[in-house]
């Protein structure tokens, strides 16, 4: 047991500079864990490619392809049993997770967020927006949070968080840039956490 690695499943949406932070942290940190499954919403985007280019199983799976919200919900839980998944990592996922899938997964779903939660989070919090809101309350500073999934968008237990300033003269997009700095940094820092909290 001493060489069993933790099953993962990154769900993206976009690029998957998270995903692509957190598997290559997994090899020059070796963790006790491997990439299983990447599983994306978009037929094409940049984390499947760059799962196809590290032999990881990529699926498709968007609400779309189904009648019903259940029929979806079924698709994505039956994915992550034939793929033995164990933890389920949100890296870019721009949509949420079936309330059935998050209660399989039950603390073993992590999202990052880039904001220092509970500020800025909610519905319509995500990529730029958040950047954009923070500038615009006049905060002197930002940074990224890692959280377990529940039913709620960004509610659930923060599992680490870490502060980058706010700069005079910011951008939304150079406070974006800096804060996804810090991102892959602190998603990889909350996974070797995790796994740490596993061996004890």
């Amino acid at each position: 047991m001493a060489n069993r690695k933790t099953r993962l499943a990154a769900f993206c949406s976009g690029t998957g500079s998270n995903f692509q932070s957190l598997y290559y942290a997994i090899d020059e940190r070796r963790l006790p864990a491997e990439f299983s499954l990447c599983l994306s919403n978009r037929s094409e985007c940049g984390a499947i490619v760059f799962a196809r280019q590290h032999g990881i199983p990529t699926i498709h799976l968007s609400e779309k392809q189904y009648d019903t919200h259940e029929e979806f919900a079924a698709a994505m839980l039956t994915s992550l049993e034939e793929h033995a998944i164990e933890y389920i990592l949100l890296a870019g996922y721009l949509r949420k997770v079936p309330e059935t899938v998050v209660n399989a997964y039950s603390f073993r779903i992590l999202n990052i967020h880039p904001a220092l939660l509970p500020d800025f989070g909610g519905p319509g919090m995500y990529g730029i927006n958040v950047h954009k809101a923070v500038l615009e309350a006049g905060s002197k500073e930002s940074g990224a949070t890692v959280h377990y999934v529940d039913p709620e968008y960004d509610k659930g237990p923060i599992v680490l968080q870490r502060k980058v300033p706010v700069e005079l003269g910011d951008t939304p997009e150079s406070l974006a840039a800096r804060v996804l700095k810090c991102e892959h940094q602190l998603y990889p820092d909350a996974l070797e956490k995790l796994l740490i909290a596993e061996e004890l």
